[in-house]
């Protein structure tokens, strides 16, 4: 992936830079793997805002992804890279021997035209998804399921990858991006390499205007505010916060303080915490 710089010729395009997209090869979706996306806007089931500073943005339809990987056995060749604008990473569009197509993350270095499989006996390549206990040690590793069967849920972002450190009789050992080093049952399908797209942490936005295309509403700081609307605001003129430690409009701690639950049932398999 590039980035594409552009000139100073506004406020909005002196430090803007865009993906070029040169690995899209499809610029409309696959009908049969598009649904749609009904907006909450960070609103719940009664309509209360549960998360703020969302709403706006381009319409979307959701692609379906498959993050199971389960046509165990079955090769499938890589038929287009597509851009997915619920993600940071690309899509891959893969169509199976047997005529059905799917939607998987698009590794790096994967090209059009490759075959891709997944199972046990599938061989350590690109793109293909295997059980933890059949890849070898020191491989990179992404869409990492959880729970046998449920389907990919870590390591899914652009650029991220997780790599096999050792393997135990019931359990392999994996080091995250974030650094943590956890036991995962060796049941658990990942597939081979890094999630491409590797330069969406260099672009730079630009102008305000494009986070509200992607749906994001301004963030007030609460030292900007009045006491009435925040635990910071109040003072004269620019005041610092006032309190020991910064907190949230409802008085929590926050800004570095650990909020994972102690009792958490899968505390016993993190063998080191991430920094």
């Amino acid at each position: 992936m590039a980035l594409r710089l552009y000139k100073a010729y506004t406020a909005g395009t002196r430090n803007r830079s865009v993906s070029e997209f040169r690995e899209i090869t499809k610029h409309y979706p696959e009908k049969s793997l598009i649904i749609k996306q009904n907006y909450r806007q960070g609103h719940n089931n009664q309509g209360k805002i549960t998360s703020r500073h969302r709403g706006g943005g381009h319409k979307k339809r959701y692609r379906l992804i498959d993050f199971k990987r389960n046509k165990v056995s079955i090769e499938a060749i890589v038929t287009a890279v597509e851009y997915d604008p619920n993600r940071n990473a690309r899509i891959a569009l893969l169509c199976y021997k047997d005529g059905q197509k799917n939607y998987i993350l698009h590794p790096r270095t994967l090209k059009i035209g490759s075959t891709v499989i997944s199972g046990p006996n599938a061989p350590i390549e690109i793109g293909n998804a295997l059980p933890l206990h059949a890849i070898p040690l020191g491989t990179a590793v992404h869409n990492i399921e959880l729970n046998p069967g449920k389907g990919g849920q870590i390591v899914r972002a652009a650029g991220t990858y997780a790599q096999i450190v050792a393997k135990d009789q019931k359990f392999v050992t994996l080091k995250l991006p974030s650094s943590e080093v956890r036991l995962i049952r060796k049941e658990c399908y990942a597939s081979i390499g890094q999630v491409g797209n590797i330069d969406i942490n260099n672009i730079a936005i630009g102008k305000a205007g494009r986070n509200r295309w992607l749906g994001k509403k301004p963030h007030v700081r609460g030292v900007a505010m009045n006491p009435v609307d925040h635990p910071h605001g109040g003072g004269e003129g620019r005041s610092p916060i006032g309190k020991t430690h910064p907190v949230t409009p409802w008085g929590k701690p926050t800004l570095g303080v650990k909020t994972r639950n102690r009792k958490k049932y899968s505390n016993k398999y993190i063998l080191k915490r991430k920094k």
